[in-house]
């Protein structure tokens, strides 16, 4: 039998896996999306802390690190993660990262000095990059790719709920607790993902094979993409675009790059197979998947700029002001993920959903400033929806594209440029209002609209770029999109499977 056509509950030597009961799947599905939950909690729970964090302890200079950091480690070691766990299985991967994650969260709350936060931050990087690929990846394994979009709802819950819960946490926990508490409450919401996903992943189908790590592959991949990121978060904040360490991080990046396509070509195992990135499924799935989600990282980190400088909200109430946006994803994965099981033409919805957000984002570029908040506020549930029509079908096709054993790879290669992709849109949305508002590399968003006032600068016009910039990036996504191959999904999963998308 082909390892193509094999279904979720076939090993990759064609020995059937033990089935799963229907209280089975629930439970290691509770356990993969609370270790997804720890990963996406912790990029959203920090923000409202930082200013806090850098009075007491004396360091606001490298306040932004604390940030950058973990975004450099986390999206750095993703396809590590998919790569090992293909070699040596689930479970013992999934319960690597929650550990790092662990430790680097006491660190990172004992930490005494802004330097060693910064590097306790990185080392929890380290554990949670791989932990929202991982869960997607095991969620693979025992649900069939047609009933997979279905499932992948529960994804996008948790990163809403994240969203909307984090802010509200690390601001209370700052002001009423202590800012460590925002490190400490890993301790127990890990130890327990790390005892449910010990027990129930046990029954998981098992596919890995016997590999060799592309040791010198992951060296170049890290150093690649560290110096790329270090570009994008440093550009026209700390030093020029055009300055001589941001050209020399571009260009050591892009040399990086070069050596790490000639090891792939080398290596007797890649660390990602040049056949799942030569795949045209895989690899339109991954560009529009980049550019979707990019685009929506970088609106949920300037929106609020917009709605405190242009429309004069609050900080707390910017934050509210968000629901529409984050909540429509869900409607629009479940609308998307649902269709996806029971229609040929699954691209169709998504189709038609990138259409219209592109159309309800040039409402925002012509008319922003005139339309009432109410009016914006549909504007972003509409945006938001039509955005998440297109998540399921790109994770989902990337997954059906492959071979069982190659699932880990390419979901974690899938995030990977994901996580890119949303790190070059808002440098690049950085860049539009830094260079618009007249703003210096070294002044914050707090003085954004102080300083535009000063020079006679009209905001709205600044945003309207912004939002002609997430049009250009939903457009790439819709081109690859179109560009995907419609390959049929693979058949019902195992029983207990169908039993559990029926529940």
């Amino acid at each position: 039998m082909d390892t193509m056509d094999q279904s979720p509950n076939e090993s990759v030597r064609g020995n059937p896996a033990p089935a799963l009961s229907h209280a089975e799947i629930r439970t290691i599905i509770l356990g993969v999306l609370l270790a997804m939950f720890l990963a996406a909690l912790d990029q959203t729970i920090i923000a409202t802390a930082l200013p806090t964090i850098g009075r007491e302890l004396g360091d606001l200079e490298h306040l932004p690190w604390i940030v950058t950091v973990y975004l450099l480690t986390s999206t750095a070691v993703t396809p590590l993660y998919g790569k090992f766990s293909d070699s040596y299985g689930r479970r013992g991967t999934m319960l690597i990262g929650i550990v790092i994650f662990i430790i680097g969260s006491i660190a990172c709350a004992l930490a005494p000095n802004m330097i060693v936060l910064i590097l306790a931050r990185g080392l929890q990087g380290i554990g949670g990059g791989g932990l929202i690929a991982l869960a997607q990846t095991i969620i693979a394994d025992i649900v069939a790719p047609r009933e997979r979009g279905r499932y992948q709802v529960y994804f996008a819950s948790v990163f809403m709920t994240s969203s909307l819960l984090g802010p509200v946490l690390g601001g209370f926990f700052a002001e009423h607790l202590h800012w460590s508490v925002i490190f400490w409450i890993n301790l127990p919401l890990g130890l327990v993902a790390f005892a449910i996903a010990f027990q129930s992943l046990k029954k998981l189908p098992r596919f890995e094979r016997p590999h060799k790590l592309d040791l010198l592959g992951a060296l170049l991949l890290v150093a690649a993409t560290v110096a790329l990121l270090l570009a994008l978060s440093w550009g026209g904040l700390r030093y020029p675009w055009a300055s001589l360490p941001i050209l020399g991080l571009f260009t050591a990046s892009l040399v990086l790059w070069g050596l790490f396509a000639v090891r792939m070509r080398l290596a007797p195992e890649p660390l990602i197979p040049p056949g799942v990135l030569h795949n045209p499924v895989v690899r339109m799935a991954v560009l529009a998947a980049c550019f979707a989600m990019g685009t929506y990282i970088g609106l949920t980190i300037y929106l609020p700029v917009y709605f405190e400088a242009v429309r004069g909200l609050s900080a707390s109430l910017s934050g509210l002001s968000l629901i529409p946006l984050m909540a429509g994803t869900v409607v629009g994965a479940t609308l998307s993920g649902r269709t996806m099981a029971k229609v040929k033409h699954y691209k169709r919805l998504p189709t038609v959903g990138l259409l219209v957000a592109m159309a309800a984002t040039g409402v925002l570029a012509m008319y922003g400033q005139s339309l009432s908040i109410v009016t914006v506020e549909i504007i972003l549930a509409i945006i938001s929806v039509g955005l998440g029509t297109v998540l399921p079908v790109t994770m989902v096709t990337t997954q059906n594209a492959v071979a069982p054993h190659q699932m880990g790879t390419a979901t974690g290669t899938a995030n990977f440029f994901r996580s890119l992709g949303g790190a070059f849109i808002v440098a690049i949305f950085g860049a539009i209002v830094l260079s618009g508002s007249g703003l210096s590399g070294a002044a914050s968003f707090e003085s954004l609209s102080a300083v535009a006032a000063r020079s006679g600068i009209d905001l709205a016009d600044v945003f309207s770029h912004v939002f002609i910039a997430a049009i250009v990036g939903f457009g790439l996504s819709l081109a690859f999109l179109l560009a995907l191959e419609e390959r049929p999904l693979r058949g019902s999963a195992i029983k207990a499977a169908e039993a559990a998308v029926a529940d």
